[in-house]
C-alpha cells in the first residue's frame, strides 16, 4: 500500500519520515516532489569497470542551466535530505520530467527502510535538454512494510551509501565481492 498525503503528514509528525527542506506545497496526493540539487557529476572514463572504483568529476549547475546530452550518464542529487524509518521509499520521475525525455534513475528507484541521505540520481536523456538546479525532478512515494525489519539500512555495517552528502555519489559496486 502507498501512503496518502494525510498519512505522509502523520509520519512526518511522528518523525518516521524526514524531509529537509520541507515545504507543504510539494506534497501531492500520495507523493512528495523532490528537486534537483546544484551538483552534477560525470565519470572520468568512458569505459567503466564494475570491479574498479570508477572516479567521477563533480561540477555545479550554472544559473543559466546545463545542457544534458544523450549518450552520457550524469549523476545528480536531490536538494532534499530524507530519512525513512518505517516505510520503503521509492523515487520516481515526474511526468513533466519524463516528457522532456529525462530519466532520473537507471535501476535504483527503491530505497531501504533506514535510508538517511540525499538521493543520487542516474540521469540520462533522449535528446539535448537544459536543466536547472532547483527544478522539480522526481517524487517520493512511500510503501508500507509488511513485518518487522531486522536491520535498518543506516545500521548495516556493509551499507555502501550511508555517508551524508550534498553531492552525487559514484557506484560502489567495486566494494562487492564477485
Amino acid at each position: 500500500m502507498i501512503l496518502s498525503d494525510k498519512r505522509i503528514l502523520e509520519e512526518i509528525d511522528k518523525g518516521t519520515i524526514v524531509i529537509a527542506p520541507y515545504d507543504r506545497k510539494y506534497l501531492g496526493t500520495n507523493s512528495y516532489d523532490v528537486h534537483l540539487g546544484k551538483y552534477l557529476a560525470t565519470y572520468k572514463d568512458r569505459i567503466l569497470d564494475a570491479r574498479e572504483h570508477n572516479q567521477i568529476e563533480h561540477f555545479e549547475i550554472p544559473a543559466e542551466g546545463y545542457v544534458l546530452h544523450p549518450g552520457t550518464l550524469y549523476l545528480g542529487v536531490t536538494e532534499e535530505y530524507t530519512e525513512t524509518h518505517a516505510h520503503v521509499p521509492f523515487l520516481e520521475g515526474k511526468s513533466s520530467t519524463g516528457r522532456l525525455g529525462i530519466d532520473i534513475h537507471a535501476t535504483a528507484g527503491k530505497g531501504d527502510v533506514g535510508f538517511c541521505n540525499t538521493w543520487t540520481l542516474e540521469i540520462s536523456c533522449a535528446q539535448p535538454v537544459r536543466i536547472y538546479a532547483g527544478m522539480p525532478i522526481g517524487q517520493l512515494i512511500y510503501f508500507v512494510v509488511e513485518g518487522e525489519v531486522e536491520t535498518m539500512y543506516n545500521q548495516k555495517g556493509n551499507a555502501k551509501y550511508n555517508g551524508r552528502t550534498v553531492k552525487p555519489v559514484e557506484s560502489m559496486m567495486w566494494k562487492n565481492k564477485f
